[in-house]
């Protein structure tokens, strides 16, 4: 038996995260008096240790907890103890309530003592394939197997493959049926996209995905890559790169250099366990990036949430109320509290900033059901870069090598195609949980890095003065749903070949996995691609210096069949024709009938104008999503123009993010979503309208050419099979892709859809379910001309200037308020849900490009949720100013124009005045607010005059100086309220969210700030001159001093590090931890180093 060294290690958690630990613990086990957690180090030695070796283990564990190994042979494993101090012994019950708290059951084992280590380190033997009976039982044993192993098989696809294994004379393996499950999954394969229709008994001659593709097949240009990649890829310009090249040197190269977008969901696993769900849909996303085409460059991404109500405890919002879950999903709480910093961890230490987003919660009942996000929605998107030449896939022939990179196999995740197509609550919940995937963005970061080598290797290199040694890559999937058994099949079968594997050759944590646990598991950050055999020796070296494990799996074949051999069983785990894997399994038909909707008006008359204010001001759709930005790294990478936070006072209302494409230059990307998914409730076609014209009216404040250069991303939500969400569903993606995209002339050429999205369960012997509003996530992408002019919601105040606040008003004054944050908060609905107009949203999206070009236009942002009284404050908010609002032009009524009258008969007008006071400031029409200065308004109106916009553009206010908020009617003061207030109710949700996850004293003084008139916010001093080279005295002999840009796996943040050296007039270098370690480079070649950041 191997000896088991034990170490102590120190302080597992922080005092805060250990006090919230103690807390929750608590609940389960009241007499709890405190709880301590420390690390423990077991070692399973493969020889003795000298006294010296048994000290520096202590110095690197004690340094650097997550070493690796020490020495050949060595593993380490570390633990966490926990010492509960309570009056007696842990009960089983007891037992079993604290230690889900404790640990995660997926990756981490509870031992009762230190001895208990030894089973750690305990080899397993592999579990032998299984087969299921359809040659002796025919159809029932394949029904038995879809139940057993939770694939998810429809009717016509169980006969498929009954038929196809007849035909074929032999039962099929596990894997077979579980491969098959998830490659044909309803994730994967998109099934209801690709379906036929019948709605109201009326075969339908187009499917949702031929509709989709109709938007890039009548407005094409700008796309270079759509649908038939990981990712889509727009046509982007030149520009100057910055990396380094074979010799090391760092430089710039001008290319042509296209611009990568792409957004996923990640339902299921947020729901299921709220950090690691959310963390590999950040992760998986930004894998689809860096493998399209031949390999590309990840650069910035956004993130985004739908939840039912929060109900934070002392929070209580009026309209919440509570209606129970089922206890295999986390609460909407706990997901905003886990699911955010699961997805800010994965960004930040894979090294890409998170720099978009959108929050909304929504729980109603509507019609007799209750409508919502019991089942979240987790959006996971971003942009990237990939050079033109690597946008397409290599065609590969047989004998081409196919090989994984990135981190190995383990029983994670496994079956998750399957799991995330179906309704939560119909699989079992071990199932659920299986999965639900685990992350490590620190593998990923290198897998990235031998990525970004190999394309570099295609490029020119420095200043195009020597062709590139050619990229290794000839084809490139991430390992995503379904792992290997669906990433390396499509990799062949894209090439139009076949392939054999061996099974055995996979790299694996876990020796004791069956076959299927082997090929189907889906474990992250693994890659897999195909090379000549002839580059094997570069590939092998890149991956070496990156300490990426990589191994080549097979080969592709020219037979057409898959081969999965297994040398430990002597067998062959699959053996079937690509064709009956990836072929044309029974096409789905939907025979579906509309619902009738009886929804009643939303009278406000009654209503509080302050109460009313106050709580759209505190929903969370509406309020500041401070706690979402700040966990984030904003500026890794060096290319950030503009993240969420906007002036001095960093307030985050920025309409839409935007990047530049290099270090020089000023060109760049912009993005920025939109989502109206509470309109569905009343016109679900007017939802999807209202979702793409909120991405444009965001996206509109950077500085972009052309509306037709802006292109769509597409990420449906459905209940399929619900009561009329059906015919929803294709009635909206109808007047989307048919109707409004070729209006305004803009694309969809990447998407995703997720149909599942009802949750259901058992309470108290009662069926209970909650059922999402069809829901439309937009995610807008374009090219920015110049990074500079991108406008923000800061209103410019300086002493002197006059400005005036104009209400771009694309709703025509019509002002519903069916849908809206006011409805919301009041358990209303309404009945008229607002509506986008392609005519007007194009020409506002011509005349704010225009007024931006001419100068005019100081402030920009877009009217949305809680309607233009949100929208000012939050101008007011990031400028910490005041802003006096005038409803009178947005509120006329030609029945009303007798001020006098209406001042001596009051009762005869209340209700009437009442309802376009309310609809004036919280419609959420489609629109904008600019600032302009008083002298520019004849010009500006010139402008919107031959735009069409005359008609609907109000002069609606202007600042004051006594920092208030004041909202005025036929002169007199409606609402009159300090601004600070104002701001510290609208910062108040994610204060009360922020405290209970962060450190509460830190949390507290951050929002008391808030109150402080005299803050100056950030502010620049410089007590030198920008302009001046301090660097010319020490290298005007010519020659750049030469700096090692020092790197180990972990670091991301080199390439910036490197770029500000080389501006600085320095020389720089990439020198890798692995490069001094086997001699290839030499400290002492170099005038001195710099240290990188990272994890």
């Amino acid at each position: 038996m191997a000896e088991i060294l034990t170490l102590r290690g120190g302080a597992a958690f922080s005092p805060t995260r250990l006090s919230r630990l103690t807390e929750s613990a608590r609940i389960a086990l009241p007499r709890l008096k405190s709880l301590a957690a420390e690390h423990w180090y077991f070692i399973e030695l493969a020889r003795s240790l000298a006294a010296q070796e048994l000290d520096r283990i202590k110095d690197l564990l004690s340094a650097h907890p997550a070493t690796d190994a020490l020495a050949a042979g060595t593993i380490i494993e570390r633990g966490t103890a926990f010492t509960a101090d309570l009056r007696g012994s842990l009960d089983a019950e007891q037992r079993a309530q604290l230690l889900p708290l404790l640990h995660d059951r997926m990756t981490e084992s509870v031992l009762d003592s230190a001895d208990a280590a030894q089973a750690l380190f305990h080899h397993y033997p592999p579990q032998p394939l299984r087969s299921v009976a359809v040659v002796a039982r025919g159809r029932a044993a394949l029904v038995e197997a879809n139940g057993e192993l939770g694939l998810a098989l429809s009717e016509d696809e169980i006969d498929y493959l009954v038929d196809a294994f007849a035909r074929a004379g032999r039962d099929p393996t596990d894997v077979e049926l579980m491969m098959f499950a998830q490659a044909n999954s309803e994730h994967c394969r998109h099934k209801i996209f690709n379906a036929d229709w019948i709605i109201d008994g009326v075969a339908r001659d187009e499917t949702l995905f031929g509709m989709i593709r109709e938007t890039h097949r009548r407005n094409p240009g700008g796309t270079v890559v759509a649908y038939s990649d990981n990712a889509a890829i727009i046509e982007g310009a030149r520009a100057r790169s910055f990396y380094a090249g074979a010799d090391g040197i760092y430089g710039y190269r001008e290319e042509q250099t296209h611009i990568l977008a792409k957004v996923e969901t990640h339902n299921h696993p947020t729901a299921i366990s709220p950090f690691p769900g959310a963390a590999t849909g950040s992760g998986g996303e930004i894998r689809d990036e860096g493998a399209t085409g031949r390999g590309s460059k990840p650069k910035a991404g956004l993130c985004g949430f739908s939840v039912s109500n929060l109900k934070i405890p002392g929070f209580v919002q009026p309209w919440e109320t509570d209606y129970g879950k089922p206890e295999r999903i986390a609460s909407a709480l706990q997901i905003m509290i886990d699911g955010p910093l699961g997805a800010a961890a994965f960004n930040n230490e894979f090294g890409r900033p998170n720099l978009a987003g959108y929050f909304r919660t929504y729980e109603q009942e509507v019609q007799g059901e209750v409508r919502g996000y019991h089942k979240p929605i987790m959006i996971a998107g971003g942009i990237g870069s990939i050079l033109a030449a690597h946008s397409h896939k290599a065609n590969f022939a047989p004998g081409t090598l196919l090989i994984q990179f990135g981190g190995p196999g383990m029983l994670i995740g496994l079956g998750g195609g399957a799991a995330s197509s179906m309704t939560t609550g119909t699989n079992a919940a071990d199932l659920d949980f299986a999965s639900v995937q685990r992350g490590n963005p620190e593998i990923q970061r290198r897998a990235q890095e031998v990525i970004d080598r190999c394309w570099q290797m295609g490029s020119p290199r420095r200043d195009g003065c020597e062709p590139g040694d050619g990229n290794p890559i000839l084809s490139i999937h991430d390992v995503g749903a379904g792992g290997l058994s669906n990433a390396l099949p499509e990799l062949a079968h894209g090439a139009g070949c076949g392939a054999r594997f061996e099974l055995r050759a996979v790299p694996n944590e876990e020796p004791g996995m069956s076959p299927l646990e082997i090929w189907c598991n889906e474990a992250q950050e693994r890659y897999v691609l195909a090379i000549a055999p002839q580059r094997l020796p570069e590939f092998r070296d890149l991956c070496e210096r990156e300490r990426c494990p990589f191994a080549v799996l097979g080969e592709a074949t020219g037979d057409g069949r898959l081969v999965v051999a297994d040398r430990h069983f002597a067998n062959n785990a699959v053996d079937m024709d690509m064709e009956v894997l990836l072929g044309k399994p029974p096409r789905m038909t939907r025979n579906v009938a509309s619902r009738g909707r009886h929804l009643p008006p939303f009278d406000v008359t009654e209503l509080d104008l302050r109460e009313a204010a106050h709580r759209v001001l505190r929903m969370p759709s509406v309020a500041s999503k401070n706690f979402l930005v700040t966990i984030g790294d904003r500026s890794v990478g060096g290319l950030t123009a503009r993240d969420q936070m906007i002036g001095p006072w960093q307030v985050p209302v920025a309409d839409c993010a935007v990047t530049t494409m290099s270090f020089e230059g000023y060109r760049g990307e912009a993005f920025a979503m939109g989502e109206r998914t509470p309109l569905a409730l009343l016109d679900a076609p007017a939802s999807g309208r209202m979702a793409i014209g909120e991405a444009i009216t965001n996206i509109a404040a950077a500085d972009i050419d052309d509306l037709s250069l802006v292109k769509l991303s597409a990420n449906w939500m459905a209940p399929a099979g619900h009561r009329g969400a059906d015919v929803d569903l294709f009635e909206t993606v109808k007047a989307v892709a048919l109707e409004f995209c070729p209006q305004i002339g803009v694309s969809i050429p990447v998407g995703k859809d997720s149909l599942s999205m009802r949750t259901t369960w058992k309470e108290n012997g009662a069926d209970k379910q909650v059922i999402a509003p069809l829901s439309l996530i937009i995610s807008a992408f374009a090219p920015v001309q110049d990074v500079r002019r991108t406008v923000t919601p800061q209103l410019v105040v300086e002493k002197g200037l006059e400005t005036d606040l104009l209400l771009i008003d694309l709703g025509q004054g019509k002002n519903r308020l069916g849908g809206s944050a006011l409805a919301q908060v009041c358990n209303a609905t309404g009945e008229h849900a607002t509506d986008a107009d392609p005519r007007l949203l194009k020409a506002f999206f011509a005349a704010i490009r225009r007024l931006r070009r001419e100068g005019m236009l100081l402030a920009y942002h877009d009217r949305a949720d809680g309607g233009l009284f949100a929208t000012v404050c939050e101008m007011a908010f990031a400028s910490h100013c005041g802003v006096s609002l005038n409803l009178d032009t947005v509120c006329y009524d030609p029945m009303m124009n007798d001020v006098d009258g209406m001042e001596r008969r009051p009762e005869i007008v209340k209700g009437r005045l009442s309802d376009r006071v309310f609809a004036g400031l919280f419609s959420e029409e489609l629109g904008a607010v600019v600032q302009i200065r008083r002298e520019h308004r004849s010009s500006a109106m010139d402008v919107l005059r031959e735009a069409g916009l005359s008609g609907c553009t109000h002069f609606v206010g202007s600042m004051n100086d006594a920092d208030e908020i004041r909202v005025w009617r036929n002169a007199k003061p409606l609402l009159s309220e300090k601004r600070a207030e104002l701001w510290r109710i609208w910062s108040e949700t994610s204060y009360r969210i922020a405290r209970l996850r962060d450190d509460a004293d830190c949390v507290q003084q951050e929002f008391d700030h808030l109150l402080d008139a005299d803050d100056p916010g950030l502010t620049l001093q410089a007590s030198f001159d920008p302009a001046d080279d301090v660097a010319v005295p020490f290298i005007n002999s010519g020659i750049r001093p030469r700096i090692a840009i020092l790197r180990e796996q972990g670091v991301n943040g080199q390439v910036e590090m490197a770029a500000a050296f080389e501006r600085a007039g320095f020389a720089p270098y990439d020198v890798h931890m692995t490069d001094l370690q086997n001699g290839r480079v030499k400290l002492g070649d170099f005038h001195g180093l710099a240290a990188c950041g990272g994890f």
